[in-house]
């Protein structure tokens, strides 16, 4: 299969490049547990204007070949083999690895010609069946390059984490007004209009993934990652876009950027996308300690008349009845669920009356009710749901019925804040003492930059909200501003 990238299709000639095709770096993704998919793209001229990395039009496709070894020295190389990056897909490659020990640490890296890709290092997850002692979690996401430093992402690769959940607005399709990268060095003139075609999409993400501590953070540890809004428009939905409102000139955008994020980020062959649809929703095991459970709302997401409209849907029928199966299979001690917008009510002021998000689950309230529901008359223990989106940490326990002070408690969501968008940010603002007044399962509220790190042992789950005090300039210290544990068996959270 020449066109997908990820299939070992015989014998393909490298390209004899003068200089590194490698500048956007490498990354793993969705480990399974004797295998994991790679991931690089061949760039020697990353922002070249055509979007194809600066490689000749003559070049339809190239061999690349990849390495996977036992150790960062590759001493121990246990699997080796050819991907074809070809022009259709931007010159990305995908291998999918298999034949792996479940469990372990491995490096590995490319080669295309005299050149030799920078080693990353990826891990498997453990055998079906088996407890793992703890796992490392990192969860972050909104990276909006024009926001700030990637200064939380240098943090993040240096944590080591065996897992890091990516949660949406990987790139922003707008760049606000900033015309210089993050080095100050200006940006060119075709990099600064509003991404629209597969082109400018292909150079949006060649422009995010030239940071270098984004670079890091995907070589220290496999991600797994899910989409929001900002990979195609701001607050698109379905077939409905604010900046493209013919569904004809959308459709072709969407497809666009499905493509375009395929190609830039470690995902197996089976997201392929199909013009303006892809398949992102997803379980990834972890043994038995962990399941994560990735959803899709903005693909299905549906108009609604209020927000107790019974007919609305953030995840559409078919998906939604496939998360509330998966309460009922998983053997998994820790369920969670990847989740692009918050799931917990936030309601914005102390006013009786409900005042929230447009877009967020607050606006699909009786599907949020019945997922819930099942997950409690279901006895799900140990239900976890990390959330993006808000550029906010946020604590709270999930509810069965938000207007019932008496509804049980069924879970904690985790929202983390923003790596870079929404600029420096701040430990507290006043709109935060709303939130915590108006909102009695609200638990903690903070709003600067970061990330979240989750520790899971059969016994607890610890997160501890990691932040920077400013992005406007490099070089800022990480500390973690709280930490709360969730008890095995016991919903609902406390401080650590």
């Amino acid at each position: 299969m020449l066109g997908t990238g990820w299939w070992n299709t015989g014998a393909h000639a490298a390209v004899r490049l003068s200089e590194s095709p490698f500048t956007l770096g490498v990354a793993s993704g969705d480990p399974g547990p004797d295998s994991v998919v790679l991931w690089t793209r061949l760039a020697v001229d990353p922002l070249a204007p055509d979007g194809f990395g600066g490689l000749p039009p003559n070049v339809a496709a190239a061999g690349v070949i990849y390495e996977v070894a036992r150790d960062d020295q590759f001493r121990d190389v246990v699997r080796k083999g050819v991907v074809v990056a070809s022009r259709s897909l931007g010159y990305s490659v995908h291998p999918e690895v298999y034949g792996l020990e479940p469990g372990r640490h491995y490096w590995y890296r490319f080669r295309s010609g005299d050149h030799i890709s920078p080693v990353g290092r990826t891990r498997t997850a453990p055998a079906p069946g088996t407890m793992p002692a703890s796992l490392s979690l990192g969860v972050a996401s909104c990276q909006s390059y024009h926001g700030g430093h990637y200064t939380a992402h240098q943090h993040l690769a240096e944590e080591n984490f065996d897992v890091v959940l990516f949660l949406g607005d990987y790139i922003y399709e707008e760049n606000y007004g900033f015309t210089t990268d993050h080095s100050g060095a200006p940006l060119p003139d075709h990099m600064l209009h509003e991404r629209m075609s597969l082109t400018d999409y292909r150079l949006q993400y060649a422009l995010y993934k030239l940071d270098p501590h984004l670079q890091a953070a995907h070589a220290s540890a496999p991600w797994i990652t899910i989409f929001d809004d900002h990979e195609v428009d701001d607050n698109w939905h379905k077939d409905t876009s604010p900046g493209t409102p013919d569904p004809v000139r959308f459709g072709r955008r969407k497809a666009a950027a499905f493509q375009a994020m395929y190609e830039n980020l470690p995902l197996r062959h089976t997201q392929i996308p199909a013009g303006p649809s892809i398949r992102m929703h997803r379980r990834i095991g972890y043994g038995d300690l962990a399941e994560f459970t990735m959803l899709d709302s903005r693909q299905y997401m549906s108009d609604r008349a209020s927000r107790l409209d019974p007919n609305a849907t953030m995840l559409g029928g078919e998906q939604a009845n496939w998360l509330i199966d998966g309460f009922s299979t998983s053997r998994a001690r820790w369920k969670i669920i990847g989740n692009q917008l918050p799931m917990a009510e936030v309601d914005r002021d102390p006013d009786p009356a409900v005042k929230s998000f447009f877009g967020a689950w607050d606006a699909y309230v009786v599907e949020r009710e019945r997922i819930l529901t099942e997950a409690y008359n279901r006895d799900v223990d140990n239900l976890i749901v990390v959330t993006g989106d808000r550029h906010s940490n946020y604590l709270m326990d999930l509810k069965t019925d938000y207007d019932d002070p008496g509804s049980p408690v069924v879970g904690t969501e985790i929202v983390g804040t923003s790596i870079s968008s929404g600029r420096d940010g701040a430990d507290m603002l006043p709109a935060g003492q709303d939130y915590l007044r108006a909102n009695p399962h609200m638990k903690f509220c903070n709003f600067q930059r970061g990330y979240c790190r989750l520790t899971l042992t059969p016994d607890t789950l610890t997160n501890d909200f990691r932040v920077v005090p400013y992005i406007s300039r490099p070089g800022a210290p990480i500390s973690t501003r709280a930490s709360f544990v969730v008890e095995n068996g016991v919903p609902g959270s406390s401080p650590a």
